[in-house]
């Protein structure tokens, strides 16, 4: 494929899905370690109903109202999960299930009883986004890179899931202590006099920052895998958390890079007329790669508390 052909059609879709891949890989990497997984499944649930009635309530799909929707979704179910395991006196995996569920079907049925055909916000964008829709008209060649007025009209949600990412390293990057003292020895982190709920509480908001920033552009499948797999193949590599974020990011580019080519051309070369869902696609390389890891990886019979 020549430049001419690439740039405007397939550049664009494929820095949004690493962007998304790499935002959401991130904090799920704490996640796994706090065995809070299912944390990362309920945000990408949770955060459409958020999106729907901020949607609902301003009337446009606006990045400032969907994040704070997010927010108070992700916010809102964590509160549903520790009510119900406490007052249920349930184990957390199934108050997770549940919240995450009901939250989902009830955004679900917001948008089935809502007028969301003039914008790209409906049960089918929810599941597998609009990655493939996300072409850049303007890009000519590799020559518009270095062309203001060509730049100016990049998708909106490039710089969305840009920004998001920016964010997520920004809150690694200063909050990197607190985060690892409440992750690895949370009784030591509160004699040091660190908040470890709040600390846990802001790695939700930020792993829902990160989820509704990709949500528009891929959907909640690979917002659910890039949250799972990527982290937990990257423990099955190292016992070293810093190491442990490298393989998680290598991992979530690949699943991006070799997802989006493998749904544009797999089916070609299988003989097939059509090209499929490029969001399913990287989900499930995403998951080919965490059964290699599991299979394979230099870590798969010695687990235990990684070294920082």
């Amino acid at each position: 494929m020549s430049g001419a052909e690439f740039v405007p059609l397939s550049l664009t879709p494929l820095l949004i899905g690493i962007f998304a891949a790499v935002a959401c890989a991130l904090p799920g990497n704490f996640l796994v370690l706090r065995r809070q997984a299912l944390i990362g499944d309920a945000i990408s649930h949770v955060v459409l109903p958020g999106i729907v009635v901020a949607f609902l309530v301003t009337g446009v799909v606006a990045a400032a109202p969907m994040l704070l929707g997010a927010a108070v979704a992700a916010v809102l179910s964590v509160v549903m999960i520790e009510a119900i395991r406490r007052l249920g006196g349930i184990e957390p995996g199934a108050a997770m299930g549940l919240t995450f569920t009901t939250l989902f079907a009830t955004g679900v049925l917001l948008l089935e009883q809502s007028d969301t055909s003039g914008v790209h916000l409906d049960v089918e964008h929810a599941l597998y986004g609009n990655l493939e829709s996300l072409i850049w008209l303007e890009g000519i060649g590799w020559q518009s890179l270095g062309d203001a007025s060509a730049l100016a009209e990049l998708p909106v949600e490039l710089f969305r899931v840009a920004a998001a990412l920016v964010g997520v390293c920004a809150f690694l990057w200063v909050f990197w202590r607190p985060l690892v003292l409440s992750t690895f020895d949370e009784g030591f982190a509160r004699t040091l006099g660190l908040r470890t709920g709040s600390v846990g509480l802001a790695l939700v908001i930020v792993a829902a920052v990160a989820a509704v920033a990709a949500f528009d552009a891929v959907g909640s499948i690979i917002v659910i895998a890039m949250f799972i797999c990527p982290p937990a193949a990257a423990r099955l590599m190292t016992n070293r958390l810093n190491i442990q974020l490298g393989w998680s990011v290598v991992f979530a580019v690949l699943s991006a890079v070799l997802g989006y080519v493998f749904a544009g051309f797999g089916p070609l070369w299988f003989g097939f007329d059509n090209a499929v869902s490029a969001a399913g696609m990287i989900a499930t390389v995403s998951g080919v790669i965490l059964g290699l890891a599991a299979l394979f990886g230099p870590c798969r019979k010695r687990l235990g508390a990684p070294a920082v």
